[in-house]
């Protein structure tokens, strides 16, 4: 196959990039320097090789323990449970939190074949029985990640721990006449007092 049709499809079966974005980035590479192509090819290849799952939280990372389960500046007595790894990577970019983290990979949804034993759930209810205060549900918005936190708050309740879920409302910066039906709802459900 042309080594240019084979660079564009690659690039074309990443989530949001198009023919002509694959196209793009392609010719851009091409214009690069040699060493940038070589570094990408690298980084590309090491990337399944390097990546383990962190027995602590099974969040996705270069080493294991992860650079978070392994901070004694944590606090492990507050987990924060995430569907995804990613997610792991939007809390922590506001610095807010000072916990520790479980990756559940995944969230219940029955239409699409996953139930609680696709989930990482036997690790998490191993931890929280292991002297933790407070377990903070930061699943979707949608019915999925209703769904699972439901689910999760019932599966730790027997063990006494404290389970908060994230508030849920209108964003800041929006309109509230521009806000869907279910944010407004949310909104109102969680508001506080001033």
């Amino acid at each position: 196959m042309d080594p240019l049709r084979r660079c564009v499809d690659a690039f074309a079966r990443l989530p949001g990039v198009g023919e002509k974005t694959a196209w793009r980035l392609t010719w851009w590479l091409l214009s690069a320097p040699d060493d940038v192509a070589r570094e990408l090819s690298g980084a590309l290849q090491d990337l399944h090789a390097g990546v383990v799952e962190c027995a602590v939280c099974c969040n996705v990372a270069g080493a294991d323990p992860c650079r978070i389960c392994s901070d004694a500046g944590r606090d492990p007595r507050q987990i924060c449970v995430v569907e995804r790894p990613q997610d792991v990577e939007a809390l922590e970019s506001v610095g807010e939190f000072r916990g520790q983290y479980h990756v559940l990979h995944g969230a219940l949804s029955p239409l699409d074949g996953v139930g609680p034993d696709d989930l990482r759930l036997r690790p998490l209810v191993a931890r929280v029985g292991q002297g933790v205060d407070e377990v903070i549900l930061a699943t979707d918005p949608d019915v999925e990640g209703d769904t699972t936190a439901l689910y999760v708050a019932r599966l730790l309740k027997p063990l006494g721990v404290r389970v908060s879920r994230l508030a849920h409302g209108v964003a800041v910066g929006t309109e509230i006449e521009y806000a869907d039906r279910m944010t407004l709802a949310r909104a109102l459900e969680n508001r506080r007092e001033l």
